[in-house]
């Protein structure tokens, strides 16, 4: 696959000021109470997830949890937060949503990107 998801992501590490390579994300359809996964993938050494699925979005709430305590952990660093979740609406299903975190180990923020 080659061509950019309809839904991409980047990780930048406020603390070592460099993407966070390797950090597990996963994205998820949300319908009330019930999650459907989406895709799964690892952010690329630019801290980049951006061809992990190529199916069309339909309009919703979406969730991206980013596995955040073991990518730290793995780095002998303490955190706060073991995972960030992120939900956001999907209201163009034409569109690209491009959802960047970033992340220190006691906060993250975050915003739609281009």
């Amino acid at each position: 696959m080659s061509a950019k998801s309809p839904i991409t992501t980047h990780i930048l590490d406020l603390g070592s000021g460099q993407p966070a390579a390797g950090v597990a994300v996963s994205l998820y359809r949300v319908d009330g109470q019930d999650q459907t996964a989406i895709a799964s993938g690892t952010t690329d050494a630019d801290g980049r997830v951006i061809n992990w699925f190529d199916s069309t979005l339909e309009a919703g709430h979406y969730q991206l949890r980013f596995a955040t305590g073991d990518w730290y952990q793995g780095r002998g660093m303490d955190t706060f937060f073991p995972e960030v979740c992120l939900d956001f609406r999907v209201s163009d299903p034409d569109a690209h949503y491009h959802v960047p975190l970033l992340l220190n180990q006691w906060g993250y923020s975050t915003y739609r990107g281009s």
